[in-house]
């Protein structure tokens, strides 16, 4: 559903568009708000971005985990307490709160990244610096995923 990778502004107060291609999937699917929260990626900061209704799918799969499980309280902690909801305004633009711009370190320029099912939010200068790692470990992802097939 989400795919490729585009560069977008973010204006003094922290708005920003979604790309047409995902919003227009997002609005298909019944969807006027999307879920933001810090990504589980400790090396490289980013933000997760969900269509409201795949974030409903998500709290619904986590409630069925046992409740005192520390990996489930430990996800709740640090993706859940963190996860907000936003609305799309008129022109298709996202508010992206102050404390989720300090985390992912997004300042006037953003990378949205089509990852399927969700969208990534990165600062432009960190994306570019994860899909440089990525490139160099490339043999060693091939040969993780020599297996899957089509």
């Amino acid at each position: 559903m989400f795919k490729g990778r585009y560069n977008y502004s973010v204006d003094g107060k922290g708005r920003s568009s979604l790309p047409a291609k995902f919003r227009d999937a997002i609005v298909s699917m019944g969807n006027d708000k999307v879920v933001l929260t810090f990504a589980l990626d400790s090396k490289h900061p980013h933000l997760d971005i969900y269509p409201f209704s795949r974030w409903e799918e998500f709290e619904l799969k986590l409630s069925a985990k046992p409740i005192f499980d520390e990996n489930v309280i430990m996800l709740k902690r640090l993706y859940v307490a963190n996860a907000v909801e936003c609305q799309l305004d008129s022109h298709g633009r996202i508010l992206i709160p102050a404390t989720h711009r300090d985390f992912a370190k997004v300042e006037q320029e953003a990378t949205f990244v089509g990852m399927t099912r969700t969208i990534e939010l990165w600062n432009s200068a960190i994306w570019q610096s994860a899909q440089d790692e990525a490139m160099a470990a490339i043999m060693d992802v091939r040969a993780g995923l020599s297996g899957f097939e089509l």
